[in-house]
């Protein structure tokens, strides 16, 4: 009877699939959906392309959902990085050459990453640029919006790196470290991505609730998207961090 039972589950995988691969067939048309819009993007000016970001907010705040902005929205950053092509950006002291547009491995990623879903990328396949467009998706709300990272160098790297995108799409970002001055808090949590340690949110959170009397002078704003990135060190792994 266990024999047959294995056998009967194997055989319906192989019919219908897990619930993974078709959760990632969905993806996938919504990555031909992404791709299609980023096709007609392509013959528009830099100043058409920019246009879009306060039509998208617009949207929003007529009340459309984030949900059925997210393939223009990823096709607006994929654009975008195909606009950067070559371009050449200070990063940790050094120029470095923009070469990367979204390939359809870091598009599903970023729509999973948008839902809520723990994405597992390796090494090498790009999971920083894949964090950019559910980043800048969710920051057209005007809302809080949070990249955790490891350590101060990533985070410093990443908003300079990654940043050129929200930048040239005339978003802003900002990184905070443990180097960032309480009196400058308060200010890099106004962008509207912010790159940071778990550490440095999580004590700045801390200070909020515990040391200051009045609401002006809580440094953060509030809490709606946040990608942690490599979750297991953070979630585990440094679980002692506040």
């Amino acid at each position: 009877k266990i024999t047959f039972t294995l056998f009967m589950i194997n055989l319906l995988k192989k019919l219908f699939g897990t619930a993974q691969s078709r959760q990632i067939q969905q993806y996938r048309k919504i990555v031909k959906k992404i791709k299609e819009i980023e096709a007609t993007y392509q013959s528009l000016s830099d100043d058409q392309i920019k246009e879009f970001v306060p039509q998208f907010k617009h949207r929003i705040n007529q009340g459309g959902s984030l949900d059925s902005l997210l393939p223009e929205a990823y096709a607006l950053v994929k654009n975008t990085c195909r606009r950067l092509e070559g371009t050449s950006i200070h990063v940790s002291g050094y120029d470095q050459k923009w070469d990367m547009i979204p390939y359809d491995v870091q598009l599903i990623g970023a729509v999973a990453m948008h839902y809520g879903t723990i994405a597992e990328m390796m090494t090498g396949e790009g999971k920083t640029l894949t964090a950019s467009m559910p980043l800048f998706l969710n920051a057209l709300t005007g809302k809080p919006v949070h990249l955790v990272t490891v350590n101060d160098y990533l985070a410093k790297r990443d908003c300079q790196w990654i940043g050129e995108i929200y930048r040239y799409l005339g978003l802003k970002v900002s990184a905070l470290t443990n180097a960032t001055p309480p009196s400058d808090r308060k200010k890099v949590y106004q962008s509207d991505i912010v790159y940071g340690t778990a550490s440095e949110f999580g004590f700045d959170y801390l200070r909020d609730n515990s040391m200051v009397h009045t609401k002006e002078d809580q440094c953060q704003r509030g809490y709606f998207f946040a990608i942690i990135d490599e979750v297991d060190s953070i979630l585990i792994d440094e679980a002692r961090t506040p």
